[in-house]
């Protein structure tokens, strides 16, 4: 079993910057996968940004230049470095860890854009 924590979430103007961590309790993010995704209001659940075991990265279209992921050489946690924030990137952050037909989700955090 592996647990998930995502921190670094909370309120911040437009324009402004947010780095989300999402803690293991392994160092598993050598050999899994993992994604942050959001979730606004009354919208499905979406992918924002992906990093492989590899390294390889990729992002949604709606934040390509703004995020980053990146992962820390103990390949325990995993960042979301989001820059030039707007209204609609606010939601509900989860990030996800998966290897084959295992995945593990973090419990969320909500982070708000807002003047």
């Amino acid at each position: 079993q592996v647990q998930l924590v995502e921190s670094g979430g909370g309120l911040v103007q437009p324009g402004g910057s947010l780095r989300l961590s999402c803690a293991a309790s392994r160092s598993i993010f050598s050999i899994y996968s993992v994604g942050w995704y959001r979730q606004a209001p009354g919208k499905q659940r979406e992918l924002v940004a992906f990093i492989t075991s590899g390294g390889s990265t990729n992002y949604a279209d709606s934040v390509k230049g703004r995020f980053t992921i990146s992962r820390d050489s103990a390949a325990k946690t995993v960042y979301l470095q989001m820059n030039s924030l707007k209204v609609e990137d606010t939601a509900v952050y989860y990030c996800k860890a998966a290897i084959a037909t295992m995945q593990y989700w973090g419990q969320g955090i909500q982070v708000t854009v807002s003047s």
